[in-house]
């Protein structure tokens, strides 16, 4: 192929690259499974290819060094960028180790399990809101606000704060994509970064005086008790949990509901077989990945699939790519959504030191959300399929709006 052919395969910033990128990950996986890009950093597409990478502990983010090795080494000096290093998401042990501790006992699989009552109320409740108008905007009223209260639930943000976070923008995500943002971008970012530092040191010196059950009074305890964390790193962690708290989560209950519109059998046979509904959602997480991607730099030569990764490069893993690979999902065709798919082992949540901590809460969440809005609204029809708008970033793969009647 030629270096024209190929950079028209892999751009993030064409609209219709986002709306459906799968043709040009499925191009890449069978001719070029490891490309080095125009662009310096390499581009992995294998399943088996990006589990090695995920899990390999000479790979690591090396945030500061890869930003100063790029071509914006300013972007540093930007606060919502510099603030994003402060947190778990893009820092190497023993950071990460320390930051991943202080929170993992609150995401553990019983203490999950012991929501999933919660959260089938707040989607009972959801629908009690909308059902007498007989439609919804899907992404507004449902599948961002069920998440953005649950992460509020477990941070313990009270009751009277909660609405201008269940009615204001989403988390744009443009800060962890690969692709250059712009001046407009960063002042927004940097912005709603101002605006979660004053609410959260409002929230932290609240947490003081009145400590409660939930995970910021633990953090901040964590702070001042212990000195576990920086004043720095209790901020951003927090800022951290809440905005992946809910947006991924969003992105499954959105993208999983248009998936299972546009394949009219399966959302009938889910009908029809409630129980196969934990694996409809893995197979939903699987076919529109919520997160398209991460990366990783080397911190030495590494070998992975067939090609010399040298010290400091960096290789972009595309996560729906891997999820589509014919390798790791033989049977049935992997471009096809079956929910009662075999052995689903998707990458949606990442992999190695760096796998997703809210994972099954996110699970949880979904299998509530669809196994009530299929009971409670047996007729719901999808609007507009055919004109979809998608959020204009590359990691998170989301709809701005989703229009149901019934």
């Amino acid at each position: 192929m030629t270096e024209a052919a190929q950079e028209i395969l892999f751009n993030p910033m064409d609209p219709a690259f986002r709306a459906n990128p799968y043709p040009a990950y499925r191009a890449l996986r069978e001719n070029m499974p490891m490309w080095r890009s125009p662009f310096g950093f390499w581009v992995a597409t294998r399943h088996a290819d990006i589990t090695a990478i995920l899990r390999d502990k000479r790979m690591g983010h090396d945030f500061e060094g890869r930003h100063m090795r790029g071509p914006e080494p300013w972007r540093l000096d930007e606060p919502a960028v510099r603030n994003l290093g402060q947190t778990m998401l893009v820092r190497d042990p023993p950071d990460h180790t320390r930051l991943r501790g202080l929170v993992a006992r609150a995401f553990t699989a019983r203490l999950m399990e012991e929501m999933r009552p919660r959260i089938r109320q707040i989607v009972h409740d959801l629908i009690d809101a909308v059902e007498a108008s007989g439609e919804m905007d899907v992404v507004r009223d449902f599948a961002h606000k069920l998440p953005v209260i649950v992460i509020c639930d477990m941070l313990g943000i009270p009751e009277e704060d909660r609405a201008q976070f269940l009615e204001r923008s989403r988390v744009s995500g443009r800060l962890v994509d690969p692709t250059p943002m712009s001046r407009e971008e960063l002042d927004l970012a940097n912005t709603n970064n101002l605006e979660l530092e004053a609410y959260f040191t409002s929230l932290f010196e609240r947490r003081r005086r009145e400590p409660g059950d939930d995970l910021t009074t633990a953090l901040v305890q964590a702070r001042d008790e212990d000195g576990a964390l920086t004043d720095a790193e209790l901020m951003w962690n927090t800022s951290l949990l809440f905005a992946a708290g809910h947006e991924t989560t969003a992105n499954l209950i959105g993208n999983g509901l248009l998936t299972l519109h546009r394949y009219p059998d399966q959302l009938a046979r889910l009908k029809a077989e409630p129980g196969l509904m934990p694996n409809a959602i893995e197979e939903m997480l699987r076919f529109e990945s919520s997160v398209q991607m991460t990366g990783r730099t080397a911190f030495e030569d590494v070998e992975v699939g067939g090609v010399t990764v040298a010290r400091e490069e960096s290789v972009i893993c595309l996560l729906a790519a891997a999820n589509r690979d014919p390798e790791a999902f033989p049977t049935p065709d992997p471009e096809t959504f079956d929910v009662a798919r075999p052995g689903v082992r998707a990458l949606s949540f990442g992999g190695g030191i760096h796998f997703c901590l809210g994972a099954q809460l996110a699970r949880i969440e979904g299998e509530e959300a669809f196994s009530v809005l299929l009971e409670r609204l047996p007729n719901l029809r999808l609007e507009g399929m055919d004109d979809l708008s998608w959020r204009p970033t590359f990691t998170l793969r989301g709809l701005t709006t989703l229009q149901a009647r019934w």
